[in-house]
């Protein structure tokens, strides 16, 4: 068997890119053929019950965890104004993610996680209607996460100003479900 021989028997990888990305691009709901933004109508949608998680989580010096475990944080109480901001976060979020459809929220839970050097946020959100709430699940966490760096922020800095420890990471959607309603 030759080299060529060999070439032939891998995929063309550049084929497979061009098609994958072809296929994405007409899958975009949010453009129209001329490549204009658009929201979607999805007026003809059945209402469904559903449902998102996300998750995140932000780092920290492990003796800022603990003080937020002991509730020592001078700005006050950081778990729960960060679960205030998550659940406003989650209801406004229409009016941040541009095209983004306005939904009823019918639930938000929201759980947080410590850790020795880390906390964990997860926001899980419900809704009975014609879209999903994933975007409304991803605006809880981030916010949440940020209301958190902003109560800690002062005994986050090190001697320059700096945040070398303090990172946000880690945001993903863990679960959807859609039933009928």
């Amino acid at each position: 068997m030759s080299e060529n021989d060999d070439a032939r028997d891998e995929p063309d990888t550049d084929a497979v890119d061009a098609s994958e990305g072809e296929r994405a691009a007409d899958d975009l709901t949010h453009t129209t053929d001329s490549g204009d933004v658009q929201m979607v109508d999805v007026g003809d949608k059945p209402d469904s019950e559903r449902r998102a998680v996300a998750a995140g989580e932000i780092r920290l010096r492990p003796a800022t965890v603990e003080a937020i475990r002991e509730d020592e944080v001078g700005k006050g109480d950081v778990l729960a104004t960060a679960r205030i901001g998550a659940i406003q976060a989650v209801k406004h979020t229409w009016e941040t993610i541009p095209m983004c459809h306005q939904i009823p929220i019918t639930n938000v839970d929201t759980e947080f996680s410590l850790a020795e050097d880390r906390i964990e946020v997860r926001v899980g959100v419900e809704t009975t209607g014609k879209t999903g709430c994933e975007m409304e699940a991803l605006e809880g966490v981030t916010t949440g996460l940020n209301v958190v760096w902003d109560m800690v922020k002062a005994v986050e800095k090190d001697d320059d100003g700096q945040y070398p420890e303090t990172g946000i990471e880690n945001v993903r959607v863990l679960d959807k479900e859609k039933r009928q309603a």
